[in-house]
């Protein structure tokens, strides 16, 4: 890792923001690309939510990881499914991981969105390189393709 390369840490802070961003999200509000992640836990089995931006483009869905190997990072490798929960809609996802070549323009597409100001510091890749710049990080940020859904109304 590069040296002005931010570490993620679960803090107080943190953790309250997931919780007040979690709260308009499940009431449908915030913005239309944000969603609840509900994955299972890989060790504990007990059903681990947190607030996650979907990208869309004309490649498929993808979640991706901007803080690394996180807690539902592990679960949906376990699994391969999750939900995604924004106002009264879930949806049933499946998911497989992109290959690094797959991954790059995904994460390019991820940081070409206002939230780089907020998740710009984890990535080594500037922000305005070209796609294949960001393979290398892939293995820092995993993606994963959603290659199955199936919505419901709450």
């Amino acid at each position: 890792m590069g040296n002005d390369t931010q570490r993620f840490r679960m803090t107080k802070l943190r953790r309250t923001a997931n919780a007040v961003i979690g709260g308009f999200i499940k009431y449908g509000l915030g913005p239309s690309d944000m969603r609840l992640l509900t994955t299972r836990g890989n060790r504990s089995g007990f059903l681990r939510t947190t607030p996650v931006s979907i990208v869309e483009n004309e490649r498929g869905r993808f979640l991706v990881a901007p803080y690394g190997e996180v807690g539902w990072v592990h679960n949906i490798r376990k699994d391969g499914f999750a939900t995604l929960r924004h106002g009264g809609w879930i949806e049933m996802i499946s998911v497989h991981e992109a290959t690094p070549e797959q991954a790059a323009p995904v994460l390019r597409d991820y940081l070409q969105h206002p939230r780089a100001a907020v998740v710009g510091p984890y990535f080594e890749t500037p922000l305005d390189a070209p796609p294949e710049r960001f393979a290398g990080e892939a293995h820092r940020h995993p993606v994963f393709e959603i290659v199955r859904s199936t919505t419901i109304r709450l």
